[in-house]
């Protein structure tokens, strides 16, 4: 305001300027025009976007060891290239696992035979019983008639036990030979998933990272990483916005409607600006810095976007219809709250007071105070009051940006 008050007496100065003439009459001189710049108030649908800077994450990080110990026979790949899901990355020497395999393969035979003899000696021996029980059942009524001794009866009777019992041992043999069946299967299942461990497949698509064991070097069960694989397609960009924003952001997710989420991975807009969907909302603020996480996916099919690297993201919240907007730099604020100097149509100023909305990349919504059209001061503000005559550098009214 002391500024102002000093550029008013400076302009009445100019004005009551004298020079003496021969009649001794007083020669008023006008004031200059004040040079600026301005731009015109368009109305149009504008987006409200949160811009912060975000993170770019990879989707899926695998660490690839091997899960046997051997010779590094052969590598596959190179460091950084491209790889598909089941793409064979390295080969472990697998001669001693396949020869653990063949061992359990023929223990499964020979405990298999066993327990096809087994079987066999059961049908024997329930033969043999049968008919010891049907020898044992005629001497018995022959004993009742008196034919033959007791003695002999009960040989009968003993024998076709014996028969018995040695079914019922067949039967535990059976048995035990399933299960040494059985855990010769499982050995050699075991086996099998060990010979399969030399092969060593991608088991995404992704790109791979440093190589650090080379062809050759002896490698040991979960001990050194071979290789990382970092998942690009698609990617997250995890960036947090303040908190009390947050009220703006979960009516849309609730109601099921994916936010956009645009990301600049270069240094100008001109880079180009990749889109993708708001998919994660963190369960708790940071008290510490008073903003929540959120993750956008990217599709990243041209792989601009690449883990670890800074960018530029813009949160789409919703849009304004018919909006009017002005460059940011155009608005101004005293003590009376924020103004603009609007140029009339006689090349003079007017300081109009206003009501300033969300911002919209460099241009600002204006809720109340401006109309479509009006000419509004952009820059050259320091030399101006409500009044002052101006002169407009820019030879065209400049116009807001539009997307």
């Amino acid at each position: 305001m002391r500024v102002r008050i000093f550029e008013c007496a400076g302009l009445l100065a100019a004005l009551l300027l004298t020079g003496c003439s021969g009649k001794g009459t007083v020669t008023a001189v006008a004031a200059p025009e004040a040079p600026v710049t301005v731009a015109t108030v368009v109305q149009r649908t504008a987006p409200v976007d949160v811009h912060v800077i975000g993170n770019v994450e990879a989707y899926e990080i695998i660490s690839v060891k091997s899960q046997v110990g051997g010779i590094l026979e052969r590598v596959f790949i190179q460091e950084g290239d491209y790889v598909k899901k089941a793409d064979r990355l390295f080969t472990i020497d697998p001669r001693p696992y396949d020869a653990a395999v063949k061992q359990a393969e023929a223990n499964l035979l020979h405990d298999s035979a066993a327990l096809k003899q087994a079987e066999a000696n059961l049908r024997r021996d329930i033969a043999q019983e049968k008919f010891s029980r049907t020898q044992a059942g005629r001497y018995a009524r022959l004993y009742d008639k008196n034919v033959v001794a007791k003695q002999e009866a009960e040989q009968f009777e003993t024998d076709a036990d014996a028969k018995q019992e040695t079914v019922m041992a067949d039967r535990a043999a059976i048995e035990t030979a399933k299960a040494a069946a059985a855990a010769d299967e499982a050995a050699l299942d075991s086996a099998k998933v060990q010979l399969s461990y030399t092969r060593i497949d991608s088991p995404i698509n992704g790109r791979t990272g440093n190589l650090n064991v080379k062809q050759g070097n002896v490698v040991r069960p979960n001990d050194v990483e071979l290789i990382t694989i970092n998942r690009l397609e698609p990617i997250y960009v995890t960036f947090s916005i303040p908190e009390d924003r947050l009220a703006e952001v979960r009516p849309a997710m609730a109601r099921g409607h994916k936010l956009a989420v645009m990301a600049n991975p270069g240094k100008g807009d001109d880079a180009g600006w990749e889109t993708g969907e708001l998919t994660f909302i963190d369960n708790a603020v940071d008290e510490t810095t008073g903003t929540i996480k959120l993750k956008g996916t990217f599709p990243n099919t041209s792989h601009r976007l690449w883990p670890g690297k800074f960018v530029r993201v813009a949160l789409r919240l919703g849009t304004l219809q018919d909006a009017l907007l002005v460059p940011t730099q155009a608005v101004q604020t005293g003590q009376d709250g924020d103004y603009v100097f609007v140029v009339k149509p006689d090349m003079t100023v007017e300081s109009r007071s206003v009501v300033a909305g969300v911002r919209v990349d460099t241009d600002e919504v204006i809720e109340k105070g401006l109309r479509a059209g009006e000419t509004v001061v952009t820059e050259g503000h320091v030399r101006l009051v409500s009044g002052t005559r101006v002169r407009i550098k820019n030879a065209i009214p400049g116009t807001l940006s539009k997307r």
